[in-house]
């Protein structure tokens, strides 16, 4: 086995400066020239064992100083470091940042300090974004995050797109199934609908648009009036899209599958009629989902869709999570806003969702700012139509303030008048100055803790 060079300038260069030589009287002292220890110095020539003995005969240096275990861990540190999307440039070879560990450790170490102050402050800033409603908060955000705040910040509406599927929904009544339609409106176009026992939902195959079949009706139909908007209306997504000003194509490529979605819904779910609809059944999510032929995530993403002026419906806040407590889908159009980063409050009753399968769950609840809500959630499985195929396990939740309560069916045997009725949730952690939270997982960041050793509550520390 190859025995490992030992670099280690600096302690060459901090031990002639402690004994205050020269160069020359150093390297006289060690036995060696003066190039050969300005090249050691440097880290251009690795230390002899006669150096070695040197340092520690006349120097009285424990050579296990010159360990570079030290350098290796700051090497290691650096490379994470660098891994940082904040460093789009590309990371410095591994050779640099060895030489950078070895000859300049302290300004190494001041580097990694100061990446992690950055990322402190980032976190800091971005769990405070939604809260301070600062657009420039951050760095820039990912595509994803960026589609996502161009819906967020369009209330989830967009006009155009919203009239141009209901046009169509309208344009030969009511008689025939809107993806029948669509169906042959694609076929006029020259694409055939096939159906094929694939794991793919959905496939565009030269001029044939492939469906599974293991997917439910809704899903189906829902697929073939997001492929009609692709091909008949793609005028219309893509002029949309120039409005947006997206940051990279990839954003605006994930934007434009977001308003496909968008025509699809609103197409199966025509608004003038889903308006009415839902006013009449009092938004029972299944009742609306057996009238249009959707499934109850299409329906309440929908109902958090009915903002258009002049014919607004309830404000509803819309959120899908997974069971790691990730949120998947968010929109709202009231006075809660989910946090941009990390998962929402643990107390909401959308995570106890998984634990009751197939169930609607009701909750009132009141957000520190004196708000109270009624908030539904279900479970969503996604089955992926074969024994062997993953299921996708979601649950969702639509809510709106208790002012309208009294328009949901939801709503009428729950006491609404009783203050102790209403659960007390937040935001998420970060930004919840709730003092009292038996469920706080980190400490709020605007506020002081008091640490007492001799006293545990529910928590290891107090907020003052």
């Amino acid at each position: 086995m190859a025995t490992q060079k030992l670099y280690a300038g600096v302690k060459l260069r901090e031990t002639r400066a402690r004994v205050g030589l020269t160069q020359k009287a150093f390297a006289e002292r060690l036995g060696v020239s003066l190039p050969y220890l300005n090249q050691m110095e440097n880290n251009h020539r690795p230390l002899s064992a006669a150096v070695v003995l040197a340092l520690a005969a006349d120097f009285g240096m424990d050579v296990t100083e010159l360990s570079t275990g030290d350098a290796e861990r700051i090497v290691s540190d650096m490379r994470e470091a660098l891994a940082d999307p904040v460093f789009a440039g590309g990371a410095p070879p591994l050779a640099d940042l060895r030489l950078a560990a070895s000859n300049a450790p302290a300004f190494a170490r001041a580097f990694l300090d100061l990446h992690r102050a950055y990322r402190q402050s980032h976190e800091r800033l971005a769990s405070l974004d939604e809260a301070l409603g600062r657009d420039d908060a951050g760095p820039r955000s990912s595509p994803w995050e960026e589609v996502r705040d161009f819906f967020h910040y369009c209330d989830n509406y967009i006009d155009a797109v919203d009239r141009a599927a209901e046009h169509f929904s309208a344009r030969e009544g009511a008689q025939t199934d809107v993806a029948a339609r669509a169906a042959a409106a694609l076929k006029d176009r020259g694409i055939a609908l096939s159906f094929s026992d694939n794991a793919a939902i959905r496939s565009l195959e030269g001029s044939e648009l492939v469906l599974s079949t293991r997917t439910a009706a809704a899903t189906q139909r829902f697929q073939i009036l997001h492929q009609l908007a692709l091909v008949s209306h793609d005028q219309l997504l893509e002029a949309t899209l120039d409005l947006a000003r997206f940051q990279s194509d990839t954003a605006r490529a994930i934007a434009k599958i977001g308003l496909a979605n968008y025509f699809a819904g609103a197409a199966l779910m025509p608004y003038r009629a889903f308006h009415a609809a839902a006013q009449e059944v009092r938004h029972d999510l299944e009742r609306l989902a057996d009238r249009f032929g959707a499934s109850i995530e299409q329906v309440a993403h929908r109902l958090s869709t009915l903002q258009r002026p002049g014919l607004k419906g309830i404000p509803f806040f819309f959120v899908r999570v997974d069971q790691a407590g990730t949120i998947t889908k968010r929109h709202s159009a009231t006075r809660l806003q989910f946090a941009r980063f990390g998962g929402a409050c643990p107390l909401w009753n959308v995570y106890r969702a998984f634990e009751t399968p197939g169930r609607f769950l009701r909750q009132l609840a009141e957000t520190p700012d004196g708000v109270r809500y009624l908030c539904l959630a279900r479970d969503i499985s996604k089955p992926g139509g074969s024994f062997n195929a993953p299921i996708r396990r979601y649950a969702i939740a639509l809510g709106c303030e208790v002012s309208h309560a009294r328009h949901l069916v939801y709503a009428d045997d729950l006491d609404l008048g009783n203050a102790r009725a209403y659960e007390p949730i937040g935001i998420s952690c970060r930004i919840c100055e709730r003092p009292d939270c038996h469920q706080r997982s980190v400490p709020p960041l605007e506020r002081r803790l008091r640490v007492d050793p001799g006293r545990r509550g529910l928590l290891p520390y107090e907020i003052s």
